[in-house]
C-alpha cells in the first residue's frame, strides 16, 4: 500500500547566522517597497573594478570554449560551462544570454545547435549529453528534461542580431520540441509536471515538507550520490551510471507526477509567447492562434490552481494542494506574463521583503522564512544563483518594473564584484546572508555566473 502523506507538523529552523558586511539590511515591510533606493551598499564599484570584472568573465568564457579534433563527438567550437565533459542544456541556455554580446569571439550557435542535431523524432531534447553525443537520461522519467530555455536563447540573440534565417533555421525545431512537452508533462489540468533534479534547481524542496511513501528507497538524490561516493573500488563512470540507474527510486525521483510545477509550467507559457513571436517575424502566421490559446488555457490554470490570495504568492500542488513553499522558481510568472496586474504589487513585495527574499545579497533560491532555508547557500536551499537572478531582473523589466529591477540588479551586482575583489574570480553561486561564495559553489564559473559582469552590467548597471 502506497502510505504517502503530507506532513503538517513545521518546525522553523533557526536563521543561519551571519557575519559583518559592508552591505546593511534594509528592514523594508510589504508597504515600503518603493521606498527602497538602489544605493544600500558603502562597498564601492569603481569602473575599474567593472572593466576587470568584464574582461575576467569573457577570459574565463573563452578559455572554456571546446570543440575540435580532441572531441570524440562535438567537433565543432562551442561554448560551455566546462566543468564536465557532458554538455547541458538549461547551463547552455543562459550562457547564450551573456555570449549575445559578443557572437564574433565565442561561438554560441553551435552551442545551441549541438542540442537541436540531438532531437528525436517525437521532439525530445535531453537536457544533457555524454562526450560521445549520448543521452544521458532516458527520456522515460522527467529527469531527463531541462526548463525549456531553447527558444530564450534564440531570442535573446535576435534582440541584438536580426537574423531572421537563423530564426527560420530553429522554429521548426522549437516547435516540435514544444508539443514534446505538452503531450508528455502537461496534466489535465493544463499544468505541468516534472522532476526537481531535471528543473534544474537540484535540491529545492517540491514535495511537502516530512513527506513519505512506500515506494523507491526513501533517499533524497543528495544521499543517493553520498551513498555511491562510498563505494570502494568502483571507477566515477560507474558511480555515475549507479546514479542514474538508482535515481528514480529516490524521493525525488517518485514524487513528480504528484505534483505540478508553477515554474515549468510559466517555462512553457513563456514559451508559447516566444515561439509566438518567432512565428510571427518568420511569417508561420497559421501558428499564432495556437500559442495564444495555450498560453490563455495556461494563465487561467495557474492564476486559479496555484495562486493564494492570502498569502499573495504562487505555489507548487502536490494530490491538487497548495505546498506553502516559497522559492525562486515561482517568478518565472513573470517572463509567462502570467501574472494579472490586480496580483502584481502583493506578489512582487516578497522580493523587497528581507524576511524572505531581500537578504544581504538578494534573490536566494529559497525564501529565508521556509525551515529548511540556508544562509551560506547549500545550493539551492539558500544559494543566489545567477540564472534565476537574471530571470528575475528579465521578468521586472518585462512587465514595467523598471526601478525595481534596478535595485535589485544594483544591489546583486555590488555583492558579487566584492566577492570577486575578494578572490579575484566569479562562482558558481552565492551566499544570501553573507558576502560570500556559496558554500559549496564551484570558481571560475563562467558558466552562467557571467550573467553577472556582463549581461546584468550592461543591461542595468552601465545602461
Amino acid at each position: 500500500m502506497d502510505r504517502r502523506k503530507f506532513n503538517n507538523t513545521i518546525g522553523f529552523a533557526a536563521i543561519a547566522a551571519t557575519v559583518p558586511t559592508a552591505c546593511t539590511d534594509n528592514k523594508v515591510g510589504q508597504k515600503e517597497t518603493m521606498k527602497l533606493t538602489a544605493v544600500d551598499c558603502s562597498f564601492e564599484v569603481t569602473q575599474e573594478l567593472s572593466e576587470r570584472m568584464y574582461d575576467k568573465a569573457l577570459e574565463i568564457t573563452k578559455s572554456k570554449v571546446r570543440g575540435g579534433d580532441p572531441e570524440p563527438f562535438f567537433k565543432k567550437p562551442f561554448v560551455d560551462a566546462a566543468f564536465s565533459d557532458n554538455i547541458f542544456l538549461w547551463d547552455t541556455c543562459f550562457i547564450v544570454a551573456f555570449a549575445k554580446y559578443h557572437l564574433d569571439e565565442l561561438p554560441v550557435y553551435q552551442a545551441l545547435d549541438n542540442f537541436y542535431g540531438r532531437i528525436e523524432e517525437d521532439g525530445f531534447i535531453c537536457r544533457e549529453y555524454r562526450k560521445d553525443g549520448r543521452p544521458l537520461w532516458s527520456k522515460d522519467h522527467p529527469v531527463s528534461i531541462n526548463p525549456p530555455l531553447l527558444a530564450f536563447a534564440e531570442t535573446e540573440i535576435y534582440g541584438l542580431k536580426k537574423d531572421v534565417a537563423r530564426l527560420q533555421k530553429a522554429y521548426p525545431i522549437l516547435k516540435k520540441n514544444f508539443e514534446f512537452h505538452v503531450n508528455t508533462y502537461q496534466g489535465e489540468d493544463k499544468l505541468f509536471w516534472g522532476d526537481t533534479l531535471g528543473m534544474g534547481m537540484d535540491n529545492i524542496p517540491r514535495f511537502p515538507r516530512g513527506w513519505t511513501t512506500d515506494k523507491g528507497n526513501g533517499m533524497t538524490h543528495h544521499e543517493l550520490g553520498e551513498k555511491l561516493g562510498k563505494m570502494s573500488g568502483s571507477t566515477g563512470e560507474e558511480r555515475l551510471n549507479s546514479f542514474i540507474r538508482e535515481y528514480v527510486n529516490t524521493l525525488q525521483g517518485v514524487w513528480n507526477d504528484e505534483g505540478r510545477l508553477v515554474d515549468f509550467t510559466a517555462q512553457m507559457a513563456m514559451y508559447a509567447l516566444q515561439l509566438k513571436f518567432i512565428a510571427n517575424e518568420i511569417g508561420a502566421t497559421d501558428d499564432i492562434q495556437f500559442y495564444e490559446d495555450f498560453h490563455a488555457e495556461v494563465k487561467d490554470a495557474l492564476n486559479s490552481l496555484c495562486w493564494s490570495d492570502e498569502d499573495a504568492f504562487y505555489y507548487d500542488l502536490g494530490f491538487e494542494k497548495q505546498i506553502k513553499r516559497k522559492h525562486i522558481g515561482m517568478y518565472w510568472a513573470l517572463l509567462g506574463e502570467l501574472v494579472p496586474e490586480k496580483h502584481m504589487d502583493r506578489f512582487l513585495a516578497h522580493l523587497t521583503n528581507p524576511d524572505e527574499f531581500y537578504r544581504k545579497t538578494p534573490l536566494p533560491a529559497l525564501s529565508a522564512d521556509d525551515p529548511d532555508y540556508k544562509g551560506w547557500g547549500d545550493y539551492w536551499l539558500g544559494g543566489v544563483w545567477a540564472p534565476t537572478s537574471y530571470m528575475v531582473l528579465k521578468g521586472l523589466s518585462a512587465n514595467g518594473k523598471h526601478d525595481l529591477a534596478q535595485i535589485l540588479a544594483t544591489k546583486t551586482y555590488a555583492a558579487v564584484a566584492e566577492v570577486f575583489e575578494a578572490t579575484h574570480t566569479f562562482w558558481e553561486n552565492y551566499a544570501p546572508d553573507l558576502i560570500s561564495y556559496g558554500m559549496p559553489a564551484k570558481k571560475d564559473f563562467c558558466g552562467w555566473t557571467g550573467l553577472v559582469p556582463i549581461a546584468i552590467y550592461k543591461e542595468y548597471i552601465n545602461k
